[in-house]
């Protein structure tokens, strides 16, 4: 079968993304967990440590508390409460923590800090997954041993309000309940006002014995506006507001109760300098933990300094405050002044409980846990607390005794520590054989792809595909057999669960025909390979000229090289947008010394034909035939004189043509002054923080209108009349919406008027984008239909760009638009003042394309921490969360540098090129160079699984590139589509 190179290269990226996929099913895995079913509670519960024959206690203690209220404020940062914001805005809770009867804690949160992960590690103890930070956007219900379903089963009364997650992870299991929309970040007052609504009614009730409060509004300002919003304050004044009134709620109840009230006050993560969260920053992970009872009155003179705690401990906190079992899979350890106030007998069977449950899951987690320095201690404290129970029993009182005590005390302490660092550092279980299949496939596709390069860039970019010879291959065969035997093997004889295994052998089996297809295919291409350097030995030796690279060439060699080995380095994947920048950069300055030397050398004809000949492709290029094999340039061929293309140029084209690279060179130095991205430098200030400020709203406001000028004047040019009109509008919409909403001013009086939240505008702009989008596709259409040959088409293809334009425009915040701007001006001077005179085939200029939508990747303040996605775009003109629209606008909005690179590509390609070569050329170079870090990343992650910085660093790259690839895949369809409608020159 014969293919495009086109279609070939997307037959193998979508491959690739399944085989990624399958890697990153095996490579998150599952974390600690107990292998005890939680279905099975008729186990007794640790006693005592047993003296002599006297009966020592073996029923769980009871409750230390008579109601528990859980205020968890959503994005909740340690200084929101602990720092001078906490001090101006809320004084009752400065109050509590400073003199009132609380013990106050930084709690930390371990990464993925996102909402449903925080949630299980509150209440179930345990480290929740890193995949998890994927779930988050359809919480499934929670299985795993956990406080909440522990006071289901104890007949706990509970009642919740707010965050709907809790009722995805815990259905059924609250009496009373008012879920809210976590993912609508636009609105910050009604997710909060439907919280605190029931606060009145519910606190003069009795009938309940646990209240959980999940306040979502700060959560959703920082999305929009960032920390230093002023409308932090005012939020922050209202949670402090509704504390107070718990509080005083709960102290009034516990007028002739024999038992008192606790409160709790958490965040489940913090808020990074940008305002969102998912990494490890410390403001992301530091989260204040404050627990308020009248029984933790302070003595005159007592000072309570706050320690460092982990967001795990609350768990087995919680449980022995309710007087439930602590969760089976908890590696938090009990926080110790929330029972400093009982008896030492009390003391020492609460931390007894929880080094057992510790212990325990210790010994299913680790083969040699005999000879973990935690369990040894456990045995110790166990004999230490043996002697002292004995001692205890004899006499009732005394020194000895007390000391005695206080020694188990410290030793339970200690062993506790020791357990949950333990427990906290176990390498997560892999699922080793899923992350072989997955990486077999991608190395495969990738060698196939390398082993076609000669065929897939030659003059008629065609392969061979032979589809039937692989099943008449004893090859084939052969390996069909060696690894149907190997899942036989691996799934009969794992002691783990393999995804792989739990697949139907229908999907297993195809899996292994893919595989062994693919082998044999790369086997194949690789003789053929080898035959063909054998034939040209014994022929004639081909000419030294046409084999010869340009300085250009090894540039992007070396730049691609160095790239991915970069990526074998934390430090570099942190801060990788400065390898893209430095990349563009000096690609600026290869392109400047390429036009100069040309002018310095007299080819001043070669260098500047064809300027006055925008939409047409090239006459005064070098033919095919002339050029190094695979290397096929845009033009279709021709002669020119060059006293004739000196003569149609006057001095100022040359000057803007010797100019050009330093202008883009310019425009990329600014860009980098916008946002500070990365880890070293994200906490500097920058352009887009000055911007973004209340004091610059004027300044955002003229920028914001300047920009989406430049962006009509930029993108109108090659449209038709009809969607001209329609950008404009579209373009008009776009500033509306954001006056609306209340980022921009807005030139006319509103009056009374409440903000709209942008929904009508927002949607306006969306219809005016659909408009475009379907004209551009129409043109596509007709094109293919030969009606209006490649006039329509080109059209058609450059109103599908301006379409996706008008869309960044509106998802992007206002302060990015000037990236969207620079993005579309570099674009037109390369196209018209480089690449064109330079006459670069269409594998440089896919590559070049590929390096800059990198660089403004990076440029609009993204990087490869979770924290720097913009969520708030994926909600842009919706009143509900819709999880498909979400996705796709936060998708879009994330990777727009990328995609919109990618369109300009395919349409600089059609309105220059006259081979039907060149879109194949660019979609099979595009899939290669996307291919090439996405290949060895899955080995590097492979070999680096336990480092330190897996999960804070690796992991999330390891996401992005995967998301990446799928947007590649995209891409590439487009490519393939657009290669069908192009036509065949007369």
């Amino acid at each position: 079968m014969r293919l495009g190179s086109g279609t070939f290269a997307a037959c193998c990226v979508a491959i690739e993304v399944l085989g990624v996929a399958i890697f990153l099913r095996g490579f998150f895995p599952a974390p600690v967990r107990s292998a005890s079913r939680t279905e099975h509670r008729a186990e007794s519960h640790a006693a005592e440590p047993a003296a002599g024959a006297v009966s020592n206690w073996t029923k769980l203690p009871p409750p230390l508390f008579r109601k528990v209220v859980i205020i968890l404020i959503d994005a909740l940062r340690d200084d929101f409460v602990f720092g001078s914001k906490g001090v101006k805005f809320m004084p009752y809770t400065t109050y509590l923590v400073e003199k009132g009867a609380a013990h106050s804690f930084v709690a930390e949160a371990k990464p993925p800090t996102v909402t449903m992960p925080r949630i299980k590690a509150l209440m179930t103890g345990s480290l929740p997954g890193f995949v998890d930070v994927i779930r988050n956007l359809n919480s499934p219900e929670l299985l795993e041993d956990n406080v909440i379903r522990q006071a289901k089963v104890a007949g706990k009364r509970m009642i919740f309000y707010g965050d709907e997650t809790w009722l995805k992870l815990f259905p059924r299991h609250f009496m009373e309940y008012d879920g809210t929309t976590s993912f609508f970040v636009s609105d910050y007052t009604e997710v909060d006002n439907n919280v605190t609504r029931h606060l009145d009614s519910v606190l003069k009730r009795d009938d309940w014995d646990v209240l959980i409060l999940h306040y979502l509004g700060l959560d959703h300002i920082g999305h929009l506006s960032g920390p230093n919003s002023p409308l932090i304050g005012h939020k922050l004044s209202e949670m402090d507001g509704a504390l107070m009134k718990i509080h005083m709620g709960l102290l009034s109840k516990e007028r002739g109760s024999l038992l008192p009230n606790l409160l709790v006050l958490c965040g489940d993560h913090g808020m990074s300098e940008t305002g969102s969260h998912g990494a490890s920053s410390t403001e992301e992970v530091s989260t204040p933990l404050v627990l308020v009872s009248s029984v933790f009155e302070r003595k005159p003179g007592d000072v309570r300094h706050r320690k460092h705690v982990q967001q795990t401990d609350l768990a087995a906190t919680l449980a022995i405050s309710l007087g439930l079992p602590i969760p089976k899979s908890s590696v938090g350890r009990l926080l110790f002044p929330v029972v400093e106030g009982k008896s030492m007998r009390e003391q020492l069977r609460f931390l007894h409980l929880n080094a057992v449950q510790l212990s325990k899951l210790l010994q299913e987690n680790v083969p040699l846990y005999e000879k973990d320095p935690g369990f040894e201690q456990f045995q110790m404290s166990e004999k230490l607390h043996k002697n002292w129970i004995q001692l205890y029993l004899e006499e009732n009182s005394s020194e000895v005794l007390l000391n005695l005590g206080t020694k188990v005390l410290r030793q339970y302490l200690d062993t506790l520590k020791t357990l949950s660092l333990s427990l906290s550092r176990q390498v997560a279980q892999y699922d080793t054989y899923s992350m072989a299949v997955g990486t077999v496939i991608v190395l495969e596709v990738f060698t196939l792809l390398l082993l076609s390069v000669p065929k897939a860039l030659g003059p008629a970019a065609e392969l061979d595909v032979p589809l039937s010879s692989p099943l008449f291959s004893l090859l084939f065969y052969l390996s069909l057999l060696v690894l149907s035997a190997v899942h036989v093997v691996v799934c009969t004889s794992a002691e783990s669960a393999c995804y792989f295994c739990s697949v139907s052998w229908l999907v297993a089996g195809g899996a292994v025909l893919l595989m062994s297809a693919l082998l044999c295919a790369v086997v194949s291409a690789l003789s053929e390979t080898a035959m063909g350097s054998s034939s040209k030995r014994v022929g004639k030796s081909p000419d030294p000229s046409s084999s010869k690279w340009s300085e250009l060439d090894v540039l992007i060699l070396l730049g691609t090289a160095g790239h991915v080995l970069s990526l074998g380095a934390s430090s570099f994947i942190e801060e990788e947008h400065q390898t893209w920048y430095f990349l563009v950069s000096t690609l600026c300055l290869a392109l400047c010394q390429e036009i100069y030397k040309n002018q310095i050398l007299g080819s001043d004809q070669d260098l500047l034909c064809g300027l006055h000949a925008e939409s047409g492709p090239l006459r005064a290029l070098p033919t095919v035939s002339s050029l190094p094999q695979g290397r096929a340039r845009l033009g279709d061929g021709g002669t020119h004189e060059a006293t004739s293309a000196l003569q149609r140029l006057g001095s100022t084209e040359r000057a803007v043509v010797l100019a050009s690279p330093w202008a883009v060179l310019a425009c990329c130095r600014l860009l980098r002054t916008l946002n500070q991205t990365g880890v070293q430098g994200a906490h500097r200030p920058d352009l887009g923080h000055w911007l973004t400020s209340s004091d610059h709203k004027a300044a955002l406001s003229v920028l914001a209108a300047l920009s989406l000028l430049a962006v009509f004047l930029l993108v109108q040019r090659r449209c038709s009349l009809l969607s001209k009109v329609a950008l404009a509008l579209g373009l008009l919409g776009i500033y509306c919406y954001r006056a609306a909403i209340g980022n921009v001013m807005s030139p006319w009086p509103r009056g009374n008027k409440a903000l709209s939240r942008g929904i009508l505008e927002a949607r306006f702009v969306y219809v005016i984008v659909f408009g475009i989008l379907f004209m551009g596709t129409k043109a596509l259409l007709r094109a293919q239909a030969a009606a209006a040959g490649d006039k329509a088409r080109t059209v058609g293809l450059w109103e599908i760009h301006s379409g996706l334009a008008l869309l960044a425009a509106l998802l992007l915040r206002p302060h990015n638009l000037p990236v969207l701007v620079c993005g579309l001006l570099v674009q037109t001077l390369m196209a018209k003042f480089i690449w064109k005179p330079l006459s670069h085939d269409a594998a440089e200029v896919t590559v070049m394309h590929y390096w800059f939508g990198q660089a403004f990747f990076y440029f609009q303040g993204n990087s490869n921490n979770i924290a720097t996605v913009d969520i708030s775009a994926g909600f842009v003109g919706l009143e509900r969360y819709m999880e498909l629209p979400a996705m796709f606008l936060t998708a879009f909005a994330t990777y727009v540098g990328p995609i919109l690179w990618a369109s300009h590509l395919v349409n600089y390609l059609s309105s220059e090129a006259s081979s039907r070569s060149a879109l194949r050329h660019a979609c099979f170079c595009y899939v290669l160079i996307c291919s090439i870090p996405v290949s060895a990343y899955v080995v590097l992650v492979t070999s680096l699984r336990y480092h330190l910085f897996i999960w804070s660093v690796f992991s999330p790259k390891l996401l992005y590139e995967g998301m990446h690839l799928l947007i590649t895949a995209a891409v590439c369809v487009f490519f393939t589509a657009v290669d069908q409608t192009k036509l065949t020159p007369s």
